[in-house]
């Protein structure tokens, strides 16, 4: 029988709880092209639990986990000066950030960009076909939530990894 070891459901459910919040994340971009500060704000402070539950000691693991999503927000500020991205994105990705380890968040920026370009060309496209203006952004929180569950699978649903 395979059952799962008690120390392992907290996390487990933890990170089911960030699955679900960044699928509504998605969602709720896809409709209106804006997340919600309680969505970002839950995704960062969820983070804080599954520290602790996964045994991570408040120094220097915890402040680096800090670091990494400061450092992560910093960068994608700079894509909002720009215009390039929304201020939810941003925060939504520095929130996710908080959740994991520096080479996994490297693989998740990566995927993101791939599934962000995609994107972008599926929404150029969309509004090429049914010939109407471009008016309103990608949304960017879709490419975000596809790069987060990515990982979600990578780090603790993929046993081969």
């Amino acid at each position: 029988m395979n059952s799962i070891a008690p120390d392992l459901i907290y996390p487990t459910l933890l990170v089911g709880l960030l699955a679900v919040l960044l699928f509504a994340a998605a969602i709720s971009d896809l409709r209106s092209r804006s997340i919600s500060n309680w969505l970002n704000g839950a995704i960062a402070l969820g983070a804080i639990p599954f520290w602790f539950a996964i045994g991570l000691d408040p120094w220097p693991m915890m402040a680096i986990q800090l670091g990494l999503a400061l450092a992560t927000f910093a960068l994608f500020a700079i894509f909002f000066a720009l215009g390039a991205m929304g201020g939810g994105d941003v925060k939504m990705i520095a929130a996710l950030a908080l959740w994991l380890p520096a080479g996994l968040l490297l693989n998740v920026l990566m995927i993101m960009a791939v599934a962000g370009g995609l994107l972008t060309v599926i929404v150029w496209l969309w509004h090429k076909v049914r010939r109407t203006p471009l008016s309103e952004g990608v949304p960017y929180g879709v490419a975000i939530a596809i790069a987060g569950i990515w990982a979600i699978n990578q780090q603790y649903i993929n046993q081969f990894a």
